[in-house]
């Protein structure tokens, strides 16, 4: 994929106590793990600093740091790409999500209270929504704050950098499987993960979130539908 459409990059909403590099930084982060930029999109410096309205230092830097999380590759010509996919290193990606992630939630369950419940509703019901309008951008990023919420109800998580390090990773090919769900993903498992948490069933609530990741993205690599960005096995 090829794609030169327009990046939607934005420096707003941001706290303004924070410094051009750090917002540079979250803008392209958060544009990479939600799959705004997807894989073969070559990007460039210039081509970002215009977009952002910044000089090209921080851009720099974010680009440096990115590319240190892995999330992007800086290549010899100084064009900037999301790395190359191959079919075991998705599938090693998606065992990880699924292994941190249901420990998380299952750790986090207890800290949960209606409070916490009614809002992970909320959000749930906002995935839903997304997915009626089409919206495949808002259905990423309202997945995404379901997970997170639910996560963070541990106080005493250590998890969440290591969960959003594999988000940031498999961003691109996420935004790309939600397109085709409706194929793949024929139980609600969030409904699942909610109604575990109403009955106090830790077990039950590790075992919807680790099928909603495998049936959320795991096709991908046997469905041969993104077989033009992802590697085959060796």
């Amino acid at each position: 994929m090829k794609s030169k459409a327009p990046l939607k990059l934005t420096l707003e909403g941001f706290d303004p106590a924070m410094t051009v590099n750090q917002k540079v930084y979250l803008s392209l982060r958060h544009a990479l793990m939600c799959g705004e930029i997807p894989p073969g999109r070559a990007l460039t410096i210039r081509e970002l600093a215009a977009t952002l309205e910044v000089s090209p230092m921080p851009v720099r830097e974010a680009l440096r740091q990115l590319a240190a999380e892995s999330a992007l590759e800086i290549q010899g010509n100084r064009r900037v790409l999301v790395p190359k996919m191959t079919a075991m290193k998705f599938q090693e990606l998606l065992e990880a999500r699924v292994a941190l992630e249901s420990h998380a939630a299952e750790r986090a369950m207890p800290y949960i209270d209606k409070a916490g419940l009614a809002e992970l509703e909320q959000l749930d019901a906002r995935v839903d929504a997304a997915y009626e309008r089409g919206d495949h951008a808002q259905v990423s990023i309202c997945n995404q704050q379901f997970h997170r919420r639910l996560y963070s109800a541990n106080p005493h998580q250590v998890t969440l950098t290591l969960i959003e390090s594999l988000w940031l990773q498999l961003g691109p090919f996420m935004r790309l499987a939600t397109t085709e769900l409706a194929g793949h993903y024929q139980i609600d498992r969030h409904n699942e993960a909610l109604d575990a948490i109403r009955r106090h069933d830790a077990f039950a609530l590790r075992l919807a979130i680790s099928a909603d990741i495998r049936d959320g993205i795991g096709f991908v690599i046997t469905s041969g539908l993104f077989q033009d960005v992802i590697e085959p096995r060796a």
